[in-house]
């Protein structure tokens, strides 16, 4: 039914870029906030970027001006370009959506979030 799917991870030095994109199907997601998240072992999977139905986006700090999410006129895609990557960027990335609350990173928490994909693995070497 609903279906998301992330592409575009893979291994990079440091410094180099990454675009990842999550397809998306099984619902006409015209009002879900949309969102990627990451997470590395031992740790808490954490918002990274929203965006939302109306195209506003929102950042965790840390990626604040490296990193940009957007989407496509239909919201069948969701995409993140990943630019300036750094060794602690290093987690498998999630896309997801659907969750209650404002869209925005500061406030979501992963455990309200209703639909996921799988993963995709990005790690920056040094």
């Amino acid at each position: 039914q609903v279906q998301m799917k992330e592409s575009g991870g893979g291994s990079v030095q440091a410094g180099e870029s990454l675009q990842l994109s999550c397809r998306h199907s099984g619902n006409p997601w015209s009002s879900y906030c949309m969102g990627w998240f990451r997470q590395v072992p031992g740790k808490e999977r954490e918002a990274i970027a929203a965006i939302s139905s109306d195209g506003r986006p929102s950042y965790f700090d840390s990626v604040k001006g490296r990193f940009t999410i957007s989407q496509d006129n239909a919201r069948n895609n969701l995409y993140l370009q990943m630019n300036s990557l750094k060794p602690d960027d290093t987690a498998v990335y999630y896309c997801g959506a659907d969750w209650p609350g404002p869209c925005d990173v500061r406030t979501v928490t992963t455990r309200g979030v209703h639909y996921w994909g799988q993963g995709t693995q990005v790690t920056v070497s040094s």
